[in-house]
């Protein structure tokens, strides 16, 4: 699981999300921005970065090869993503590159702009959605001048590929609204056009599900389509669907084995790569096992079909690749946490019955990201808690991470504008200028390390995504960023040695959580929409929920001063107690596999938005020139060759612009027709 984060590395919040999430992250302090240069561009609502890799150079010239071969297997499925997001989306992504290569007409118009800017934003978003809403994005120009450019640059686009882009078909990629049908009414190309929520279910119901006790993540690796009427799994594997890509992938892992650190590191790639070559899900799970309890060596990868955010039902994987290299000082100092999750387990608000009584192998790094590609890239996660397989997780632990260099990167490009504009008072923005960094990490560690491998599931309650179905993403991001709430204003933290003032820490955390939840993060909607990204759901019916509740105590206040709406805590105290209280509840739905109290949850706390403040948010937010989103470009890992075809270094390079980038990898990792 991720977390991700948007708003120029959220700009509100202070941290805290698995999760691909996000948080506010402020910085004002020029000493903080080197002579790197972060920023690439901007449009639309999205700006685009870049990261530099700290310590690449300490690197042995084998580590290097190691890093370069992960990431060239990386790049080599990124065309799987943009083909499970929807099913013309290669088909559109290729045609538009053409004309943009190809047009030799005036490009100072205003509809050549729009193009060029529709463009950028699909390479952005890996298709033709929106990366965070899921609407399909609106091209700004008219059916008429896109002939023309086809026309003029010998390029064809035609039937439903170029209809869609200006009809009203498949406005959303994923749509998880409770009272429709969620698999018929996403454009998400995970299933055939005229498959039912019913037939899912129905589907797996009656699938594989591996052998007792350690059940496979069923549908995890595959289409799901109507042949002859039957309904079968398209499975991504060498010889099947995706086959060309990931037979890259797989000569490229090869590589990698052949320079792992360790024999440990060997064996995981060993696995990946019959994984991808037979599909096997319970491989797959054998995999996951000896990739996590892998901890030695300096380099580290994710790579597969991983995070379900993307499948209404929550059983398809997106593709995803993240190479890291380990921050040594920073991984020290969140070992910690590591170390004592079982303290934090049995000092949590949930049940006893629903505690683990042995937290099993979590392991916490900050690591720097080498290069990402696919749900990865270009908008990226900041931390990642995995695997996802439950019973792994419990039997085994899982491996929690916080994309460092990619942090630092969205924080020397940042502002304090907008947290001037939200916090209620000074005391607020002294917080969260003060401890606000340190508050995001911290609960981002507490979020990936303690909350994602928090709690057990009732014998015989099934998984989360039978059981809690299209609730299970938000859920389980709840749930995990309520233990980082609770414990983050906690002594404990001060005892560990983790922080200075575990009070003040907690405040500027508790404080920049409600400014997110009810008011920043709506500057991501559309006026009128309702929230149905997962996470973004989630901060809204935590914050809402306790808002509430604290009402008769006045523990959050809504202030109303000069037109503006500010939430302020008056009771910081009371406020941990009430994460607690939901917490416990929470663990109590996930452990019962309890649906309908997930639906109350969520549907009356976390959908529908205040109009009014939807608006006035919006136009608070007109004022500031940055965009909303944040996404990086990678640098370029060049390998040096001599005569013989030997690698004698590996050098880093840095795209010039946005464009460069996305044309060089259509050229270079086009492996889908």
């Amino acid at each position: 699981m991720k977390k991700f984060f948007a708003l120029s590395l959220i700009l509100f919040l202070g941290i805290a999300i698995s999760c691909k999430e996000e948080s506010e992250v402020v910085v004002t302090d020029k000493e903080y921005a080197q002579e790197f240069e972060y920023k690439v561009d901007q449009f639309a609502d999205l700006r685009i970065l870049r990261y530099d890799i700290p310590g690449f150079e300490e690197l042995s010239l084998k580590q290097k090869e190691l890093v370069y071969y992960l990431t060239q297997a990386g790049l080599a499925g990124r065309d799987i993503m943009w083909d499970q997001n929807y099913r013309y989306n290669l088909e559109i992504r290729k045609a538009l590159e053409n004309v943009y290569r190809n047009y030799q007409g005036d490009t100072t118009t205003e509809a050549w702009k729009a193009f060029e800017v529709y463009l950028k934003r699909l390479w952005f978003s890996n298709g033709i959605h929106h990366h965070y809403s899921n609407d399909k994005i609106n091209p700004g120009f008219g059916a008429e001048y896109l002939k023309q450019l086809l026309t003029e640059t010998n390029t064809v686009l035609v039937g439903e590929a170029f209809e869609v882009i200006f009809n009203e078909k498949d406005l959303k990629k994923v749509n998880k609204k409770k009272g429709v049908d969620n698999i018929a009414s996403s454009a998400i190309n995970f299933y055939d056009p005229d498959i039912t929520d019913a037939e899912v279910e129905a589907f797996y119901k009656k699938a594989y599900k591996g052998p007792e006790g350690r059940p496979i993540e069923a549908g995890l690796n595959s289409k799901l389509v109507r042949e002859n009427g039957i309904l079968v799994e398209k499975v991504w594997k060498s010889g099947g669907m995706y086959g060309e890509a990931i037979d890259q992938i797989i000569g490229w892992l090869e590589k990698a084995k052949g320079v792992a650190e360790n024999e440990q590191q060997a064996k995981s790639l060993e696995l990946l790569i019959e994984y991808y070559s037979t599909g096997s899900l319970d491989t797959w799970d054998e995999y996951c096992i000896e990739w996590v309890t892998s901890t030695e060596g300096n380099i580290d990868w994710i790579n597969g079909f991983i995070e379900v955010y993307n499948d209404p039902k929550a059983y398809r994987g997106s593709y995803e690749s993240i190479i890291q290299i380990t921050d040594f000082d920073m991984s020290r100092k969140m070992a910690v946490l590591s170390k004592n999750t079982q303290w934090f387990e049995d000092n949590s608000t949930i049940q006893d019955a629903h505690k683990k009584k042995n937290v099993t192998g979590v392991s916490y790094k900050t690591i720097n990201v080498a290069g990402e590609a696919g749900d990865a890239s270009p908008s990226t996660p900041i931390g990642v808690n995995l695997p996802n397989n439950n019973w792994i997780r419990q039997r085994h632990g899982s491996k929690s991470v916080s994309l460092g260099n990619i942090i630092d990167a969205s924080n020397n490009a940042g502002g304090s504008g907008r947290l001037k504009e939200y916090a209620n008072d000074e005391e607020e923005i002294r917080l969260e200028l003060a401890h606000g960094k340190l508050a995001d990490k911290l609960h981002t560690a507490l979020h990936e390390v303690v909350g994602h491998a928090s709690g057990v599931i009732n014998d015989g309650v099934g998984q989360p995504k039978e059981t809690l179905k299209n609730y299970r993403s938000t859920l389980e991001e709840g749930r995990a960023d309520l233990v980082g709430l609770y414990f983050i204003m906690d002594p404990k933290l001060e005892e560990l040695g983790l922080v200075e003032n575990w009070e003040e820490v907690g405040k500027a955390s508790y404080d920049g959580y409600i400014r997110n939840g009810m008011l920043t993060q709506l500057v991501r909607i559309e006026l009128g929409d309702d929230i149905e990204e997962d996470h973004m759901v989630n901060r809204k019916w935590v914050s809402e929920w306790v808002f509430e509740k604290g009402a008769p105590e006045n523990v959050i206040e809504r202030v109303s001063r000069d037109g503006k709406t500010y939430y302020n805590i008056n009771d910081y105290a009371r406020l941990r107690e009430l994460f607690g209280e939901l917490l416990r509840e929470t663990q109590r739905i996930k452990s019962e596999g309890d649906f309908e109290a997930a639906q109350e949850l969520v549907e009356n706390y976390g959908v529908k938005v205040d109009q009014r403040i939807h608006a006035e948010v919006l136009d608070r937010n007109s004022q500031f020139k940055s965009a909303a989103y944040s996404g990086f470009v990678n640098p370029v890992i060049k390998p040096i060759i001599n005569e013989e075809g030997e690698i004698t270094d590996i050098r880093l390079e840095f795209a010039e612009t946005f464009e460069e980038q996305m044309l060089h990898y259509a050229k270079n990792y086009s492996f889908l027709d």
